[in-house]
């Protein structure tokens, strides 16, 4: 009776603490939801999400709910969660919802979880958001779904109705671009660029690198056959990385993992490769190759592959590939001349900027080593720099360094 009348008593509190976030709608089908957006005049929100999806759990568990979210929400928005897949222990209102949710996501090419569909109240769909985000950012984003010159499917209607100057069309590109819509970006990119006397403008340039996805697409040729052009304004290795991130997907990656789960035709694929990039085909196999090989843990094929690439290859290696390549060093590979090598480019890969996780990977190299007070000392400066979440690693590790354990194995 006790545990009764403290539940009576706590349900007050309950309905303000679900009011304080974004109050879904419950028990009323799409028409109903657009006949009350009508007649309430407000617009539409609807969170497109699936049983799985983590990012959708992480909006649910911890934006939603947020007062601040509420507040901006509840004033302007009918909102709704439609589940977008089915599963074994679906509701009576998710089955409701199922002809609904299937008719939404074909006729509005949902792809991607979250995303979050904004109505006007007229029923007519206004703008679309793919992702997931923080508080603030989340709610600057439904602040632009409010707004017809933020509206995607406003600014589509507008080129629909022969709006096509190349400003109109370099931002409804990019628009289509952020709204996870590839076929219209590509279109109106195009188009764009078609206007245009003079592509290598750094402006151009940059529009063109966001476009290009693959050897079809009118950047791979000019990335390919001026990278100097390109580079001067992009920077070193510019027009060169993003040829072997586009051939990489299409030459190699496909052929790498078999069905029959047999070692890749390494000499096939070089032959290949050589053919048609002859200039990058080295480089794109060898860190091929360290993929690889890290993936299918073939540890002593790993590290041979990380210092054959870093040895001609080094100097172009970014901060996130030297600090991935030394770690890996540092798991698989006892030889203290690799170990001193991988100290090497552990080092740079924090000289401009001191990042706690690649701090971390040069003390436990340092450890490794037999540096002890060294490795020590660069912990602990990972550990004062390190998140929340980062923190408890840093803390066992440096506690097993204290103790002088071979964690390593």
């Amino acid at each position: 009776m006790k545990k009764a009348l403290l539940f009576a008593l706590l349900l007050p509190f309950f309905a303000v603490a679900q009011d304080k976030g974004i109050h879904f709608e419950h028990g009323l089908s799409w028409a109903e939801i657009q006949a009350k957006a009508k007649a309430e005049n407000k617009y539409i929100f609807i969170d497109c999400f699936t049983t799985w999806c983590g990012p959708c759990k992480y909006m649910s568990a911890n934006i939603f709910p947020l007062e601040e979210v509420g507040n901006f929400m509840n004033d302007k928005y009918i909102s709704v969660k439609v589940q977008m897949d089915e599963a074994a222990k679906d509701n009576e209102e998710v089955k409701k919802w199922y002809a609904d949710a299937k008719m939404i996501g074909e006729k509005y090419s949902v792809r991607a979880y979250p995303t979050f569909l904004f109505f006007a109240p007229d029923g007519s769909i206004v703008d679309r958001q793919v992702g997931g985000g923080e508080a603030q950012a989340f709610i600057e984003r439904c602040a632009d779904a409010l707004k017809p010159e933020k509206q995607y499917y406003t600014q589509l209607d507008q080129y629909n109705k022969g709006k096509k100057d190349p400003e109109f069309l370099r931002s409804l590109a990019l628009l289509a671009l952020d709204k996870y819509d590839q076929k219209n970006a590509t279109t109106f990119s195009k188009l764009y660029l078609d206007q245009q006397k003079d592509l290598y403008t750094k402006e151009n340039l940059e529009f063109i690198n966001k476009f290009t996805n693959s050897s079809k697409d009118v950047g791979f040729k000019m990335f390919l056959e001026h990278p100097d052009k390109v580079n001067k304004i992009l920077g070193s290795g510019a027009a060169e990385n993003k040829i072997m991130e586009i051939a990489a997907q299409e030459e190699i990656y496909p052929k790498l993992m078999k069905k029959d789960k047999s070692a890749p035709d390494w000499a096939g694929l070089e032959k290949a490769v050589k053919a048609k990039y002859p200039k990058l085909a080295e480089e794109m196999l060898l860190k091929t190759k360290v993929q690889y090989f890290s993936y299918v843990k073939d540890a002593d094929n790993a590290v041979a592959n990380i210092i054959a690439y870093m040895k001609k290859y080094g100097h172009k290696a970014d901060p996130q590939e030297l600090n991935e390549y030394a770690w890996t060093i540092f798991e698989k590979c006892n030889d203290m001349k690799c170990i001193e090598q991988a100290l090497e480019w552990s080092k740079r890969s924090f000289k401009d900027k001191e990042v706690p996780a690649f701090m971390d990977t040069y003390a436990n190299l340092l450890f490794k080593s037999g540096k002890k007070a060294d490795a020590i000392a660069w912990e602990e400066k990972a550990l004062k720099s390190a998140n929340e979440q980062e923190r408890k690693n840093y803390e066992e590790t440096l506690e097993k360094m204290k103790k002088g354990d071979k964690y390593w194995e």
